[in-house]
Order: C-alpha cells, then structure tokens, then sequence
C-alpha cells in the first residue's frame, strides 16, 4: 500500500508514522517546512488535557495524553505534566454552573477531576488572584509542550521508519483524489490523507468534494520571564487561557468567530489583544507582565464542534475541523485516521459524511464554557 499525507502538522506526521510503522509507503507533502510557525501546528498553545466531559473526547484525550507522556524526551521532544484548572468568577452563573456539571461528567468517565475551593487553590497555587472565584475545578492528567518541537520530533521518527518528507512542497489533488500534483509532476497513490488545517478544504475543492469547514483566527503572546508558579488555567469567564512557558508564561486566546482566507489574514497580532492581556494578567495574578513575542494562528471550525475523520470519498481521508483542540489530540486522531486507511474502526462521531458539505453555520470557539 502506498500513501501520500496533505500537510505536515501534528495530525499528518503522527500519521505518517503510525503508517510508515507497519510498512506502508508514505510521502508527506508540506507547503511549507515541518513545525516552522507557518501552519496551525507551529502556532498552537500545546495545552495537554484529558478533561472532557464527552466520553469519546475523553478516551481520546487519555490516549493522546498516554502517547505524549511515552514519547517525551525522544528527539527533542518534551512533556512537562502540569495540573489544569478552569474557573467561573463571581457574578457569572451560567459558567458556574456549567464548570460543575462538566466536572460531574468527567468524573462519571473516570477523568482524574475534581472542584477545588478557592483556598485550597491559592494554597496551592499563591500566585493567582482568587477573591472572586466562584467555583474551579482541577484536572490532574495535564501537560503542556512545545507543538513545534512535537512535530519536528514525529516527523523525524516518521523518516526513520521509512515515511518520505517533502516539505516546501505544495500539492494538488487530482482525478478522482489519489493522484496527487506538485511542480514536478503526478503520482499516483493508493489513498490520500487530507490533513492541511485550514487548507483541507481548498484541496478537497479540486476534486468537487465540498466540506463544512471553516477557518477562523486566534491570538497568543508569551511574557518576559517571571518567578510566578502557576498552574495551566482557563478562565471561562474571562475567555483567556495561560500556561507556564519557559521562564515566563503563554498567554491567549483573542478568537474571532470570523471566517478568515487562509491565504490571506495578519499573522501579527492585534494591538487590542495585546492590551487585553493586561488585564487578563491582573486579574489571574494580580499583575501585568513585559510582552516577549505575540502572534496569530488559525484554527478550523465545523458545524457541531466536533473533527472531520476518516474516508469521504473512495481513497481520499480527511482530518481537519478541530476547534482549537487539534494539537492536543493528534497523537490519538492521527493513530486513529491510520488505522482507517488500514480497514480499521473510526469514531463514528467524527464521520465527515455526516454532513453534505454546504452547511451554513456560527463559528463557536472551542474552549468556551457554555
């Protein structure tokens, strides 16, 4: 079997090597160099959780959370456990009340959660601000990592085990979606794998294969170095998260439900975004923090939330649609969606022939508490 992957982020190089690994032919095509900041991949959070409250997104957080902690410390790759907390402040009721209905539903699926009060939180975390916490809760299977680092690592192992790296290599789907097209000619394959963030649905377009699939930007900045210990944290009510980063910390999240042109939108970000965090900062620990380097990503939405995975048509798989959640997951999505290609099973949920491809739709972004 011979298999040609459409993009080289966390998704499509974790597929590759999952393929590669049972001596499939593998040639993966990337636009631009693997992990270099200019796809999705390079420019995510590298927020690691199995806290859902859906059981299927929670067997595939633990699976992805499994893999990360067995690959760390190979090829220069490294995961760094790390508590997640996710919070309602006072007045906010709605989110309250939906932070404790998800912690109810994690730990139904046995996810290593629990509400935590807001001094038990300090005492453990004395650099956050917790006056006005109205309920937090806390996930113990966490982590973060560099998502860069990830990929370069997986891409490399994939090379290893016999998978073919193209990179600053653009491609084309043609005939009937297993022949792929580059500036040096045509080859055939005997399936494709779509896994271009938000280009997947562009390169599905050329061969009249239409997906509800639409991008839409996000901003992150990092922070000079600090002494602050703090946890991985989403304020729900204030819609930011932050991590540990180095020295200093990650902070974003600056979602604009607005579909965006992937091959035209600012990859800077916002003057407004940046102010924001300020306040962002003050109200998680009280202070602000020196700017070290900001930017823009994007991410992909779908009508329900959930990711395009598996067969679309005849030889050509899709993964795409992650709502912000793809990074975290891809050592679980991208085994998955090789598997397929192998005859296995899929999630049935995440099926892309569950929607007829013109779907009008709201962008949601990903990490709300609703």
């Amino acid at each position: 079997m011979n298999v040609a992957v459409i993009g080289g982020g966390a998704v499509g190089v974790t597929a590759a090597l999952e393929l590669a690994a049972r001596d499939v032919g593998v040639t993966v095509y990337e636009r631009h160099a693997i992990g270099d900041g200019s796809a999705s991949s390079g420019r995510a959070a590298g927020l690691c959780y199995d806290a859902y409250a859906g059981r299927i997104d929670a067997n595939v957080g633990e699976r992805a959370l499994s893999r990360f902690k067995e690959w760390s410390g190979e090829g220069g790759f490294e995961f760094t456990p790390c508590p997640y907390v996710w919070l309602a402040r006072s007045g906010d009721k709605k989110r309250a009340a939906a932070v404790r209905e998800q912690a109810a539903r994690m730990q139904e699926h046995g996810r290593a959660v629990s509400l935590v009060s807001a001094d038990d939180l300090a005492d453990r975390y004395p650099a956050l601000r917790v006056e006005d916490i109205a309920v937090a809760a806390i996930a113990e299977n966490a982590g973060y990592t560099e998502p860069a680092e990830y990929t370069r690592s997986i891409a490399d192992r994939a090379a290893t085990a016999g998978a073919t790296i193209r990179t600053e290599t653009p491609a084309t789907l043609r005939s009937r979606g297993t022949v792929i097209e580059t500036a040096t000619g045509r080859e055939s394959f005997d399936a494709v794998l779509v896994a271009a963030g938000a280009h997947t649905k562009r390169v599905l377009v050329e061969i009249d294969v239409p997906i509800p699939l639409k991008p839409y930007r996000v901003q992150a900045l990092t922070t000079d170095p600090t002494e602050i210990d703090a946890p991985m944290l989403f304020d729900g009510t204030g819609g930011y998260y932050l991590r540990p980063h180095e020295d200093g910390l990650f902070v974003g999240d600056g979602t604009e439900p607005i579909e965006r042109d992937p091959d035209d939108w600012s990859h800077s970000a916002d003057d407004w975004f940046v102010e924001a965090v300020d306040t962002y900062t003050r109200t998680a620990i009280g202070r602000t923090l020196a700017t070290d380097d900001a930017w823009a990503g994007l991410c992909t939405a779908t009508p329900d939330g959930d990711p395009l995975l598996g067969e679309i048509v005849p030889g050509v798989f899709v993964a795409a649609g992650w709502q912000g959640h793809g990074f975290m997951r891809a050592p679980a999505l991208g085994a998955t969606v090789a598997e397929q290609l192998l005859d296995g099973a899929g999630i049935d949920a995440f099926d892309p022939n569950r929607f007829e491809g013109s779907e009008s739709f709201e962008i949601v972004e990903g990490m709300a508490i609703e």
